[in-house]
């Protein structure tokens, strides 16, 4: 399964992108200045409104398109998932532990052509 070593090594292969740490010793990958992915350790908030289905374990957070996209991430593995601080919000939460890397590099992808811009995209694509 995928490992914060993965995300890096996904996010190197995409053009424009840099990471960045937080205040809160976290770190955050951006395109263009802008966030598309980023460690996202769970809060109390965060807990207390999962309760007992609360994962443990490297969190990272993701942009997608939007909220449809983000809908059918949801329903489509038990991987993803989201709490209340992110309603209304395309992106979505993904317990690291069990996604495979093949498919975290698809959503990291995704998440990158949702915030980079067009000519970027369009030159990454081909």
């Amino acid at each position: 399964m995928a490992t914060w070593r993965d995300v890096r090594r996904i996010v190197a292969t995409l053009p424009d992108t840099a990471e960045k740490a937080t205040a809160g010793d976290t770190a955050t990958w951006t395109v263009h200045g802008k966030s598309f992915a980023w460690e996202r350790p769970l809060r109390k908030s965060d807990l207390a409104a999962l309760g007992k289905k609360a994962p443990t374990g490297a969190i990272l957070g993701v942009r997608t398109a939007d909220l449809e996209m983000k809908e059918i991430l949801l329903a489509a593995d038990p991987a993803f998932f989201t709490t209340p601080h992110f309603d209304g919000y395309p992106a979505v939460l993904v317990v690291l532990a069990k996604i495979p890397a093949a498919k975290l590099r698809s959503v990291l992808v995704d998440g990158w052509l949702a915030r980079a811009p067009a000519r970027t995209a369009a030159a990454f694509l081909g």
